[in-house]
């Protein structure tokens, strides 16, 4: 499938497919944190995400230059681009800076409010609208999340509000980035464009913040060169090109809603490798995520739309038509 029948596709509810593909993510995703905590005396996280950011966009720029050559950038996508870009790396920012400031339990909450905020950017498109029922479930999803992760501190008041309201942010930037990308421009744009706004943008700001706080030593290990050859590679390369594939064949707001079983993933993982313990509060928390993503998901699995079929077909009959029979 070529990059330009992306604008044929009708974006549907999830199937299959997309929950198998989206659950993978999950687990990858997962893992990044375990990844990080692992080599964080020889590489701050901080500078972790700049030297991935940064290996990722030399890959995925070659790639953009190899299929668009130099008016890769000149046919409208830049500027919506570049607010992905800030968002995605916003998002970060904003995430390092809580934990300075709050618990990791707390950040991991208010980072996972993103699906509330992208389903509220995409309320008003007719594809992306959200049922009562499918609203509850964002609510008993949210609510799990509570549950699972939001408990009492040891640190001040005050400290652990500025935390949160950092992490907070971090939820904010991540949701309006998927709508950034599903209302803009860069929407129209290929894969490796889409995830080269970020990744370069990403690259850049993280790492002269890295720069401008100290935190650029790197003490070498090889622990260390695995941790980065995997946060670089499965993460910001293989995984992002995976999710922005499902961003432009599936509802948005749905992909998102699935993608907050991450965070227990990332305790199952942390449990398993850094020997943190399990709690019954986690366990509640995660029979209800796991509800509320059934409420607002399952029908439409099941129920496959007849219109997105005949979408598909005519994306792909289209295909066939413009190859060119050499390749």
């Amino acid at each position: 499938m070529t990059e330009s029948e992306h604008t044929l596709l009708v974006r549907g509810p999830l199937d299959l497919r997309a929950v198998t593909l989206v659950l993978l993510l999950c687990l990858v995703w997962g893992c990044q944190q375990v990844a990080m905590k692992m080599i964080a005396a020889n590489v701050a996280p901080i500078m972790q995400l700049a030297i991935r950011f940064g290996v990722a966009s030399i890959f995925f720029g070659i790639w953009v230059l190899l299929r668009e050559g130099r008016r890769a950038f000149i046919d409208g996508t830049l500027p919506s681009g570049l607010l992905l870009g800030l968002l995605f790396s916003l998002e970060f920012i904003f995430m390092g800076q809580s934990l300075v400031h709050t618990t990791a339990a707390h950040t991991i909450v208010f980072l996972y409010t993103a699906p509330i905020f992208t389903a509220l950017g995409l309320r008003f498109l007719p594809d992306e609208h959200l049922s009562r029922l499918q609203w509850a479930g964002i609510g008993v999803a949210f609510f799990g999340i509570v549950v699972a992760f939001l408990g009492f501190g040891d640190r001040p008041a005050g400290e652990l509000l500025t935390g949160d309201a950092l992490a907070l942010c971090a939820g904010v930037s991540w949701g309006f980035s998927n709508v950034a990308l599903r209302r803009g421009q860069v929407g129209r744009a290929g894969t490796a464009k889409t995830v080269f706004y970020q990744v370069a943008t990403a690259a850049i700001l993280l790492g002269a913040y890295a720069a401008t706080t100290g935190q650029t030593g790197i003490v070498p290990s090889t622990m260390t060169i695995v941790g980065l050859l995997f946060q670089t590679i499965i993460i910001a390369i293989s995984s992002y090109v995976v999710w922005f594939w499902l961003l432009r064949r599936y509802l948005t707001s749905r992909l998102m809603l699935l993608s907050l079983l991450t965070p227990f993933f990332g305790v199952a993982f942390g449990a398993v490798f850094l020997g943190d313990a399990i709690s019954l509060r986690f366990a509640l928390g995660a029979a209800l995520v796991l509800s509320g993503v059934l409420i607002v998901n399952l029908q439409l699995i099941l129920r496959r739309q007849p219109h997105l079929v005949t979408g598909l077909n005519i994306a792909r009959s289209t295909s066939c038509k413009a190859q060119n029979p050499a390749r």
